[in-house]
């Protein structure tokens, strides 16, 4: 009972603080602190809940156990890290958002492609990757390569669509102005179409990061070596570790945020002229 109550006021007084915190001035320490006081109440509340309850571990594990568990298995962890996301996430997310780019600059120069290449490209992104991963591990085998190919095939068609779509951004009077001055094709992408289309390119990237992770950790479920976090969850689900699961989560859900964080940051560096970043001033 002492444990349910516990998670009452606990709850009561993240209610409060967030409710506080929002009336205050809208500050960069203030939208910093309110997820991560969001975040850190609902950690609360689940231990709470979980010994409150006596929940088996099996079904939920507590945070603190997951804690534990994750102190105690790093060096697992970040083997799996580097197999998973290095290797096979990182590596298709490059190859695949680098590929439609290139594609994309292609389309915008021969237009009649747009009707041939983006039909393909829907059809393709419309394939489960749950009926496309054992595939691909059987072509190109069960280390990194076969997780990268996946992930090309999850990024290809968003970041491709994301970047025809800016390259058509500007509107007929600039691109008028740009055969006035007797700027070649060359020019008009380099100074006009391609910072017009950076926000739509860096929308296609944001949505790629979450896409190659998930991509990454699926494919493994279906061949890996004796290493990677997809492959780790699969083990020790059958063991019935759901502490050593949730710790694996605990490192794609870090690595995920951080990965689209560092692509929101370049996007805010490189499109600072845009309105849309400065509204978040």
């Amino acid at each position: 009972m002492s444990w349910l109550i516990a998670g009452i006021v606990v709850w009561l007084v993240g209610w409060g603080l967030n409710v506080w915190l929002a009336n205050l001035p809208k500050t960069r320490l203030t939208r910093l602190v309110v997820p991560v006081l969001f975040g850190v109440t609902l950690i609360a509340i689940w231990e709470c809940v979980v010994q409150g309850f006596n929940i088996n571990p099996v079904l939920l594990p507590p945070p603190s156990m997951i804690a534990v568990r994750f102190a105690s298995s790093t060096s697992i962890l970040w083997q799996d890290f580097v197999q998973t996301v290095i290797k096979g996430a990182l590596s298709g997310y490059i190859i695949g958002c680098g590929a439609a780019f290139l594609i994309a600059v292609v389309i915008d120069r021969f237009p009649f492609l747009q009707r041939g290449l983006l039909p393909i490209g829907n059809f393709v992104a419309a394939l489960p990757v749950i009926g496309m991963a054992p595939i691909l591990v059987m072509w190109f085998g069960f280390d990194w390569q076969s997780k990268a190919a996946v992930v090309v095939i999850m990024v290809f068609f968003p970041m491709l669509v994301n970047t025809v779509q800016g390259l058509q951004a500007t509107d007929h009077m600039q691109r008028d102005l740009m055969r006035t001055y007797a700027a070649s094709y060359p020019q008009t992408l380099l100074k006009l179409r391609l910072p017009a289309a950076m926000p739509f390119i860096f929308n296609g990237l944001k949505i790629s990061t979450t896409l190659a992770l998930i991509g990454a950790i699926v494919a493994e479920f279906f061949g890996s070596p004796i290493k990677g976090m997809g492959f780790r969850i699969s083990t020790e689900v059958g063991r019935l570790a759901l502490d050593m699961v949730w710790a694996e989560i605990v490192v794609a859900a870090i690595v995920g945020s951080a990965f689209y964080g560092g692509v929101a940051l370049l996007e805010k560096a490189v499109t600072f002229w845009h309105p849309s970043q400065r509204g978040q001033e």
